[in-house]
């Protein structure tokens, strides 16, 4: 699945509103739950593989061809 960033865009959203209708700050509520948001949306990301990294039975080397999604 591609990265959505609207989605994430939305999901700080609603953090935000959320953390501004406490009466009590939260800060390891707000911080838990915007890494929960960034985690999830770096998981989403895709890496596009065309080539050009080898292996000869020892540590893999070259630069890698592709693309994050």
């Amino acid at each position: 699945m591609a990265l959505d960033k609207s989605k994430l865009e939305t999901g700080i959203k609603q953090l935000l509103e959320d953390m501004m209708k406490r009466e009590e700050n939260s800060f390891n509520e707000f911080a838990t739950r915007l890494a929960t948001a960034i985690d999830t949306y770096v998981k989403q990301g895709e890496i596009e593989y065309l080539g050009g990294l080898a292996n000869s039975g020892g540590a893999v080397t070259g630069t890698i061809q592709g693309t994050i999604k």
